[in-house]
């Protein structure tokens, strides 16, 4: 795994700012993506299985991990949290949010736990030919994280086709704009949970943002998911 620290965190934070994600490329190397991919059939690790088109997500599957989380994946999520908790604190500055997230990832759990939020939220999905999930959020409760993090467990183009990555952007008076985004297998890709700060005439805004998955046409994909606070 690329180590974290030695991330170009002012890119990052820069992409962040400007459009509400940024890829990082090849974070997880081919051996790590298969390894964690291959974990899907490992049930004893989950807390939960997710079949979307039941309730209507979707098309796909997808399991919520149990604690203790895996060891790479408690790695992650807690290293990846620090940097971003950061631009987190000043992005509730630009907007006037009377919220302070810690820099250290335990006490955010902490502060999920005393708000009755105590499932953990990372996550793995699968996507077979047809696939596909709906514009969402992934909020959970009341204390919830400003990023999260997907990382790309196959190749487009050779493990599947199609399975894009689509983030809309809710403009003041006007319909969504839509990016379509590719990442590769391995690289992580950091965007916004519910929202990012725009600048307008009268100071800072809140842009709304969603995000989804297009129809897979062919193969399997699979992905991993990142969420920083957990679900009640």
């Amino acid at each position: 795994m690329t180590s974290i620290e030695y991330m170009d965190w002012k890119q990052i934070n820069d992409s962040l700012n400007e459009k509400g994600y940024s890829i990082i490329p090849k974070v997880l190397s081919p051996d790590e993506c298969r390894h964690l991919s291959g974990l899907y059939d490992d049930d004893y690790l989950y807390r939960s299985i997710i079949n979307m088109q039941r309730y209507r997500f979707g098309k796909g599957e997808y399991k919520y991990f149990n604690y203790p989380l895996p060891p790479t994946i408690q790695t992650i999520r807690e290293m990846l949290y620090a940097p971003l908790s950061h631009l987190a604190n000043e992005w509730m500055a630009k907007l006037g949010i009377n919220t302070t997230f810690p820099s250290i990832h335990r006490q955010l759990i902490e502060q999920c736990n005393i708000n009755h939020q105590m499932r953990p939220t990372p996550l793995i999905l699968r996507y077979e030919a047809g696939g596909f999930n709906t514009l969402h959020q992934d909020l959970y409760g009341d204390v919830y994280f400003p990023f999260q993090v997907v990382f790309v467990l196959s190749q487009e183009g050779k493990d599947h086709c199609g399975g894009e990555f689509v983030m809309t952007e809710q403009i003041p008076r006007a319909q969504s704009k839509a990016d379509v985004v590719h990442p590769n297998q391995g690289d992580a890709l950091i965007f916004t949970t519910n929202f990012r700060p725009v600048k307008g005439g009268r100071g800072y805004y809140r842009a709304k943002m969603k995000h989804g998955i297009s129809e897979v046409t062919d193969g399997i994909r699979y992905s991993l998911g990142i969420i920083f606070h957990d679900a009640a």
